[in-house]
């Protein structure tokens, strides 16, 4: 009976993990000036590891992994405390 409750919860487990594993890893295509793949393939990058084969992702690697956009700077909010420098604890303004 225990052995029956560990293979079912195992089976469900890998039944909701499928389609996590559907799609393959993610092979990216690597921007290379020369090809020495065999014909038919060429250079690709699975998890930063360059090999030869065919992707299945159309940006690059690094592309990837690039922040997404420019980051905008806001200044922080003045809360009205003030710290004098040298002094201990801070005060309200």
């Amino acid at each position: 009976m225990k052995n029956f409750k560990l293979m079912s919860a195992a089976c469900l487990l890998a039944l909701a993990a499928s389609p996590a594993l559907a799609n393959g890893p993610r092979i990216y295509p690597y921007p290379a000036s020369a090809n020495y793949c065999p014909a038919g393939l060429q250079p690709i990058t699975i998890d930063g590891v360059i090999c030869c084969g065919t992707p299945n992702q159309s940006m690059t690697y690094q592309q990837a992994k690039a922040a997404p956009g420019p980051r905008t700077y806001r200044p922080a909010r003045r809360s009205g405390m003030v710290c004098p420098e040298g002094e201990k604890g801070c005060y309200q303004r």
